[in-house]
């Protein structure tokens, strides 16, 4: 057998049960300890968790839960001779229920799973309906209800069956936001369904109460938020009036957002090498760049750690220049004490739903505490409005969308938690690959929310072969750097050399990272990195 598919045989994706939906008889079946169901029934639903599925509870099913429980209660009591009331029995439902539900997932109940009187069962009718929302053979119903069985055959499983059926493949995902999303689902759904009742999709309160609570997160005085991080970058140069010809000194270590925008406005990218340790610009080789044409200094916070900052500040400030912390990848993280897109004049960040707090679809923010800035910011991004059609500047519509608004505030709630999981899982990637494997490193007077979890390799086309047999997704961030990118060679202006970017575009690759990684999917993701490496 060759090394290879040894390799692939070690996989680390595991093998899972479906996800259930459960019926109101196996929650009585459970609950109310039924012979002779309730063994069988326990078994399946401690199967399905066992194997990292999820199990789900309708909401449109608690009444009659309640009703059904209350009744179970009540025979028992009524069996064994208890004289007991019936508000007494209710409360002793309710509190079984209560546990029952604890670690379970509520699937909402919704507008389009009403109207289901025509059918012949109006309850089963609507759970169907609900499971229509999931992807084929992703979750099915678990019931001991023979009749609901024979009419939805493909929407249905007992028990018995469940036991007896095969397990499917669960591959490991280098970001997470299923399970992000399972855990903040009750906050996310409740934000969503408030935008649409109020109707305000553009500009509604939810824009407001974002700013407020990010502003006050970071320190900064002023949050805008825009139509994505590249609209952030691109509104911050406008509001300080960039201009042709004029000169914005950056890293060519980046996604192209960075360059494009100074490039939109027709000014010209300067590119500076970067440390090859941490992958950020080299604050070091900045000041020999500055020419008299130069207006900005645009440092990018990559793979979620900021850069030097306070070096790129005093350097900005001896000339005159104005400091964008492109922080697309770093909200959450920490300089010194401060928070990224507080750490110069400007920050933006990106809400892209990889992000460290992202979104489900494109949006960013900008941040200062400069009072004429935020001005400027604010009209940029509605076509340049001071008021309705009274247009002060040239603009953009760079507004973000009132639901992206209502789903980062929900990421807010759990945001802290997810800061604190992404630090502690960065620091075990450090301890479990120590000196066997070369990475990324974090400075002592900084924090990472670790975007990207970010390892050096040689060979790094085969490692990721390897790793992809074994059920390790990778990625190259990035692979190219912008001074080799054809649409900026001529448009750009290198000072001196950039071995260090060329070198680590070569070299740099990507780990799975999120929050809700766990232990067991980390040590098996660390031990195939080593063995592919150590081929």
């Amino acid at each position: 057998m060759t090394f290879g598919h040894k390799f692939a045989k070690n996989r680390v994706a595991r093998f899972k049960a479906m996800d259930l939906l459960i019926d109101v008889n196996i929650v009585l079946d459970v609950c109310a300890n039924r012979m002779p169901f309730a063994p069988i029934s326990a078994a399946a639903l401690q199967h399905c968790k066992d194997q990292g599925a999820k199990l789900w509870l309708y909401a449109g099913s608690v009444q009659t839960m309640e009703f059904n429980m209350v009744r179970e209660v009540m025979r028992k009591a009524e069996a064994q001779n208890t004289q007991i009331d019936k508000r007494h029995c209710a409360a002793l439902a309710r509190r079984a229920l209560k546990v029952f539900a604890q670690d379970k997932h509520w699937l909402a109940s919704l507008a389009g799973e009403g109207n289901v009187f025509d059918s012949q069962d109006p309850e089963d009718e609507q759970l169907v309906r609900a499971l229509s929302r999931f992807t084929a053979d992703s979750i099915k119903l678990l019931t001991r209800d023979d009749k609901l069985c024979e009419r939805y055959p493909q929407h249905t499983i007992t028990p018995q069956q469940y036991l007896q059926a095969p397990q499917q493949a669960k591959p490991l995902s280098f970001i997470d936001l299923a399970g992000q999303q399972d855990n903040l689902r009750p906050q996310l759904e409740r934000n969503v369904h408030r935008v649409l009742h109020h109707g305000q999709y553009i500009m509604g309160p939810e824009v407001a109460e974002l700013e407020g609570k990010l502003a006050e997160y970071t320190g900064a005085k002023h949050c805008i938020t825009v139509a994505s991080g590249t609209e952030a970058l691109l509104i911050s140069l406008m509001a300080l009036d960039v201009k042709p010809g004029d000169e914005i000194i950056t890293t060519p270590f980046t996604f192209v957002a960075t360059a494009e925008v100074i490039a939109l406005l027709r000014a010209t990218p300067v590119f500076v090498d970067i440390e090859a340790d941490t992958c950020n610009i080299d604050a070091s080789k900045i000041e020999v760049a500055i020419t008299p044409r130069t207006r900005a200094i645009m440092p990018v916070s990559l793979y979620g750690q900021p850069a030097d900052m306070d070096e790129i500040n005093a350097i900005a400030a001896k000339h005159g220049l104005t400091v964008i912390e492109d922080a697309a990848q770093s909200f959450g993280a920490e300089y010194k004490g401060r928070k990224s897109c507080n750490l110069s004049t400007i920050g933006c960040t990106s809400f892209f739903p990889s992000k460290p707090l992202g979104c489900y679809g494109d949006g960013g923010a900008i941040f200062t505490s400069d009072d004429k800035l935020a001005k400027a910011m604010r009209e940029i991004r509605v076509h340049g409005q001071e008021k309705r059609y009274v247009h002060t500047r040239i603009g953009v519509g760079g507004r973000m969308d009132t639901l992206q608004c209502a789903v980062v505030l929900g990421k807010l709630e759990r945001f802290k938690w997810e800061v604190e999981q992404r630090l502690r899982i960065g620091a075990r990637y450090n301890e479990l690959f120590a000196s066997k494997v070369s990475k990324v490193i974090q400075r002592p007077d900084r924090t990472s929310v670790f975007a990207q979890y970010t390892v050096f390799v040689d060979n790094r086309e085969q490692v990721q072969e390897k790793l992809k047999a074994a059920g390790v997704p990778t990625a190259v961030h990035y692979p190219i750097p912008l001074n080799r990118q054809s649409a900026y060679e001529a448009l750009s202006r290198i000072s001196g050399n950039v071995p260090s970017s060329d070198a680590m575009a070569g070299r740099v690759m990507s780990l799975p990272m999120s929050a809700d990684l766990s232990q067991r999917e980390q040590d098996q993701i660390v031990k195939l990195v080593i063995e592919a490496l150590s081929k």
